[in-house]
């Protein structure tokens, strides 16, 4: 790609059938995780432009994922890093009005 994809540019197609939009899904998610890969082999301090495509992607896979619904959204995303340091916190919380 010749230039860095921002995400309030991202579109996504609205013909894509069922299974269309779930290989679409899967594609972006190994993309991701290729771009994810290559932003944690770089140096330090190295001018690369994997985090703001990384961005842009995910914006396009949210999107995706709205087609296809909550109950696709849902079972196809996997568990981020955010998602289980959230779900921590909130297993810590509870722990303590538990305690308190």
């Amino acid at each position: 790609m010749s230039y860095t994809p921002h995400p309030e540019n991202m579109r996504v197609p609205q013909h894509l059938s069922e299974t269309e939009l779930h290989q679409a899904l899967d594609e972006l998610d190994a993309k991701i995780k290729t771009l994810r890969n290559r932003a944690h082999a770089t140096t330090v301090n190295s001018e690369n432009t994997y985090h703001e495509h990384i961005a842009a992607l995910e914006v396009k896979r949210a999107k995706l994922a709205d087609l296809v619904g909550p109950a696709g959204r849902t079972a196809e995303r996997p568990a981020s890093t955010w998602d289980e340091i959230r779900r921590g916190i909130d297993t810590l919380r509870e722990d303590l009005r538990n305690i308190i």
